[in-house]
């Protein structure tokens, strides 16, 4: 049992994609820092090799950081409303959690303090975490205070509606996967101890004022500002990359990002490399 001298100690389960992933093992890094305890419940199989690679390199240089193994139960992805692979495994992780949490954690000793989910998996994970784990249930909220504004609708009496231009394209159709995940999840946050964001209060201190005095969704638990949380110990090769771009001669040397999950055609990048030369940079 513990007790008011022993660490803090959390429970931490990521969803799926790096850009879970990342701020999930940001966070671990510094609660270790703190010197809490730290449980990391990893949902096998792993979706991409870049999160099975970012696991890894993480256990290795954070030794102290307890990793259990969450088997998700098979599921027959023609039951989903998506053949995305990262939300296939947001589904299976959903589904699986109620089952396989208490299983896992429920054994541990010491007792975990608190759990901390991800915002995909909230409407799952929370009501498992307060009933049947009797341990609070926290959100790491993934993206900014401004974007989690958005996770309910209300109305501003004598305002004209947003608009429209200014809401992500993706939230504007209602049967878009991620949308109905997200707005599901988003209502789910109510049911929770708290929301983290990897924020801090000078940055953000308009979203933050609205979430937290309940301008944004009734009943919407408090919103923590936690960061900006320190970005991991960079692998051999990463530095690598970056000392080749130390030695490169001032502005010049154009970066493209295509985002975490844009796909684009073999033609569309040899199309887009021949407007970079055109333009007067070489590949």
């Amino acid at each position: 049992m513990p007790t008011s001298a022993d660490p803090a100690y959390v429970a931490l389960l990521p969803s799926a994609g790096m850009g879970h992933l990342t701020p999930f093992l940001r966070l671990a890094s510094s609660l270790v820092s703190l010197g809490c305890r730290v449980t990391l419940l990893r949902p096998l199989p792993i979706v991409s090799s870049a999160e099975s690679l970012q696991f890894s390199d993480f256990l290795s240089s954070h030794p102290s950081v307890h990793c259990l193994d969450l088997h998700l139960l098979p599921f027959q992805p023609s039951s989903a409303d998506s053949t995305d692979p990262f939300f296939l495994q947001f589904e299976s992780i959903s589904r699986s959690a109620p089952l396989l949490l208490p299983q896992l954690l429920l054994p541990l000793e010491p007792k975990p303090s608190a759990l901390v989910t991800d915002i995909f998996l909230a409407s799952s994970v929370a009501p498992v975490s307060r009933a049947r784990l009797n341990l609070p249930c926290f959100v790491l909220f993934t993206s900014s205070a401004s974007m989690l504004s958005l996770c309910a609708s209300f109305n501003i009496p004598g305002s004209r509606f947003v608009d429209a231009s200014m809401i992500p394209p993706v939230l504007r159709d209602p049967n878009n996967p991620f949308t109905q995940q997200f707005s599901t999840n988003g209502a789910a946050l109510a049911g929770t101890d708290g929301v983290l964001v990897n924020t801090f209060d000078a940055h953000k201190t308009r979203a933050l004022a609205a979430l937290n005095q309940g301008e944004v969704l009734e009943g919407l638990p408090r919103v923590f500002a936690i960061g900006p949380l320190k970005p991991l110990e960079r692998r051999r090769a990463q530095a690598r990359e970056l000392e080749w771009l130390d030695g490169q001669p001032e502005r010049s040397v154009v970066y493209v990002s295509f985002g975490s999950r844009t796909a684009l055609s073999e033609e569309q990048i040899k199309e887009l490399a021949r407007g970079l030369e055109r333009s007067g940079f070489s590949g």
